[in-house]
């Protein structure tokens, strides 16, 4: 029962002959007041001393800022191999002492607070670049022996898991993917028309928005749409298949998770990314020919035989073999990051979000080394 007239918290250490330290607390131990720092305590527990003990004599109220107190206290004098002595605390105190040491706390349920330097924090990031980078190239390596064994035709997984996937990543994203393509198509048309109409070639507004869109824009657009859609719902779907330990009973009975779970996003993404990358391109340019027309005054077959005179097949084929590349790259994302997430709701999450990033900076540092190389080879 909490007085209406609180003490505020007390705290004295004293220590005894015998090398045992005795903490006094006194006053009111609440989270809603001010109550002392456990540093200098910390330091003492450090420097020689044989025992832990607590003197509550003078304690009044008394909260979760008392047990969090203890817990603290207690938590370093035991990796000091210091021993504790308890009985000093009240009972409803060690009663709850004795519960939250009883059920340990999940690594991903409370977020670092220490306070590290700049020479600390620049070692911790490299040591954390290095592990993820390993577990990056374990699971690239799993998923090629995964994609061999599916071309062997060995790989264990359900053909109606991967057809349901196959209409995900097709049919269902096939409206967002035109939408804003189409989008796009307007928008690249827009700008080159301001500047062509200046030197009198408007009609050249088709063959950039036809080049654009089939070279590198339908592939690129598509991309990122199907990332952050069939990206972040992979990583979603497997960190929930972690909580739930799903993926723990598939490997208990024999069942590779990267099979039956990876292979089949893989190759939907791979066989749906180029379809839906020639949509893209289609609905770009038509996209670009409704501003021809309308605000150009190009006829259809103007416009028409300007962009089929422009587009070659070597930007077809270079474009769809884009898109291809970017599907493997956005399951990868995708899947590693469900496979890496934590055992909690906010780590679910917290992986649907890496994914989406992760997926995002692949594809564009992909675009970049695509058009080095293929300016490179002339196409």
């Amino acid at each position: 029962m909490t007085s209406s007239l609180a003490t505020p918290a007390d705290l004295t250490a004293t220590r005894r002959d015998d090398g045992t330290m005795v903490v006094t607390l006194g006053g009111d131990w609440l989270l809603s007041g001010v109550l002392p720092s456990t540093d200098a305590l910390i330091d003492q527990l450090r420097s020689g001393v044989s025992r832990l003990a607590f003197d509550t004599t003078a304690l009044a109220d008394w909260d979760t800022g008392a047990l969090s107190f203890v817990l603290r206290l207690s938590g370093t004098a035991r990796t000091a191999s210091v021993p504790v002595d308890a009985s000093g605390l009240p009972a409803g105190l060690q009663r709850l002492l004795v519960l939250a040491e009883a059920v340990p706390e999940k690594a991903d349920a409370k977020s670092d607070e220490e306070d590290y330097g700049v020479v600390d924090w620049i070692g911790l990031t490299t040591l954390s670049a290095k592990a993820s980078a390993g577990e990056t190239l374990e699971f690239l390596g799993q998923s090629v022996i995964a994609v061999w064994r599916f071309i062997r035709g060995k790989a264990r997984y359900r053909r109606s898991d991967l057809t349901l996937l196959l209409q995900q990543a097709g049919i269902e994203a096939l409206g967002i993917v035109v939408l804003v393509a189409f989008l796009l198509g307007l928008i690249l048309a827009f700008v080159s028309a301001i500047q062509l109409q200046q030197f009198g070639a408007a009609i050249y507004v088709a063959d950039l928005v036809g080049i654009a869109m089939v070279r590198d824009m339908g592939a690129l657009i598509t991309a990122i749409v199907m990332a952050g859609r069939s990206g972040a719902a992979y990583a979603a779907q497997l960190g929930t298949m972690k909580v739930n330990e799903e993926i723990d009973a598939l490997a208990t009975m024999g069942i590779d998770p990267i099979e039956f779970l990876v292979l089949p996003r893989f190759v939907a993404l791979v066989l749906m990314m180029p379809l839906l990358t020639l949509f893209a391109d289609a609905v770009g340019i038509l996209g670009g020919m409704l501003v021809g027309i309308g605000m150009l005054d190009l006829s259809f077959t103007a416009y028409a035989q300007q962009s089929i005179g422009a587009i070659s097949v070597t930007h077809l084929l270079g474009g769809l073999f884009k898109g291809a590349v970017y599907g493997i790259l956005i399951a990868l994302a995708g899947c590693l990051r469900g496979m890496q997430s934590g055992r909690s709701a906010g780590a679910v999450g917290s992986a649907a979000t890496s994914a989406v990033v992760t997926g995002v900076v692949w594809i564009i540092a992909a675009a970049g080394m695509f058009s080095f190389v293929f300016y490179l080879l002339g196409w």
